[in-house]
């Protein structure tokens, strides 16, 4: 059950995104660069972040085999180190492939876990509950994520209530959509921490209480979106919006289907490197690509302008 006494899986956690390099005897032609991901990582909490978050749908896990998956969360624990927390991303069909993962990321050393209700299909509320009870039943701190968008699951308030109930759950990741539910699940679930999954509503639930938020586009500007949590959080208004404003077109490709292909062209425009995913994703078609470069150059501009 979560409570005053709960570890925290709050704060500014960054959903890695994950880098290939070419290799023809790898799946798609794609081999994970893991050194590549560890500095990745690393640079992400010397930038101000939390955290890290791998194996999330930003971090392309269903695209990994399983032995890949299990090195990406280790590489990540291994990277940060003490100087950061890992919340890996333990999403599966059902409890028993999640509790797998649970087990894995607890020997690996994760700090928690985030995990998403059954994904094949639209599980009842009971099922639901027993999914997040045999992953709380590891030992792990769990993060249960909302994603009715892509889950046709929705974790609604009333369903989160339930849900806190579990032994071990501490947080949930809240990407409905409806800032409105910030202060219902605080209402209803009050012992559960409330962490926004959707960059484009970043600041107006963090406004309304959320004390998380676990990100994508901080992968592209980490320092300046940490900045911004400790604007929000410090109820900054005037110096978060000025922040914010200028980066809402490029934070709003996190809740859209190309999200991943979005960040990644963001890290190789701000001069990291995002690179190409693994299928089933694809490139970005001409129209989508030129949408995206030009939302995110806007930002990256605003962003110099205010280093200037």
């Amino acid at each position: 059950m979560s409570g005053p006494d709960s570890p925290s899986l709050g704060g500014l956690v960054v959903a890695t995104a994950l880098p290939y390099r070419e290799d023809a005897a790898a799946p798609a032609g794609l081999a994970v660069d893991y050194d590549a991901f560890a500095e990745h990582c690393r640079w992400l909490v010397g930038s101000g972040c939390r955290g890290v978050g791998p194996n999330g749908s930003l971090g392309e896990y269903s695209a990994l085999t399983d032995d890949e998956r299990r090195r990406v969360a280790r590489t990540a624990v291994e990277a940060v180190g003490g100087d950061g927390v890992v919340i890996a991303g333990v999403h599966g069909p059902g409890s028993h492939q999640a509790v797998r993962w649970t087990e894995a990321a607890a020997e690996d050393g994760a700090d928690g876990v985030l995990c998403l209700p059954p994904t094949l299909y639209r599980a009842a509320p009971g099922e639901v509950i027993a999914h997040y009870e045999a992953v709380a039943s590891v030992g792990l701190p769990v993060m249960v994520y909302n994603n009715p968008l892509d889950t046709r699951v929705d974790l609604t308030p009333d369903l989160l209530a339930e849900i806190a109930r579990i032994d071990g759950v501490v947080a949930v990741k809240e990407f409905s959509g409806d800032v409105r539910r910030v202060l219902e699940i605080r209402d209803k679930a009050p012992g559960l921490e409330v962490v926004i999954g959707a960059d484009d509503l970043a600041l107006e639930a963090l406004l309304m209480g959320a004390t998380g938020w676990f990100a994508g586009f901080p992968n592209v500007f980490p320092a300046e979106s940490a900045r911004l949590y400790e604007l929000a959080l410090a109820g900054r208004l005037e110096e978060a919006r000025a922040l914010y404003e200028p980066l809402i077109a490029a934070f709003r490709w996190d809740s859209r289907t190309e999200f991943v292909q979005a960040v990644k062209l963001g890290m190789d425009q701000a001069g990291r490197y995002g690179g190409p995913c693994r299928p089933p994703r694809g490139p970005l078609d001409p129209g989508l690509r030129a949408a995206v470069a030009a939302d995110m150059a806007r930002a990256i501009a605003s962003l110099e302008g205010r280093r200037v």
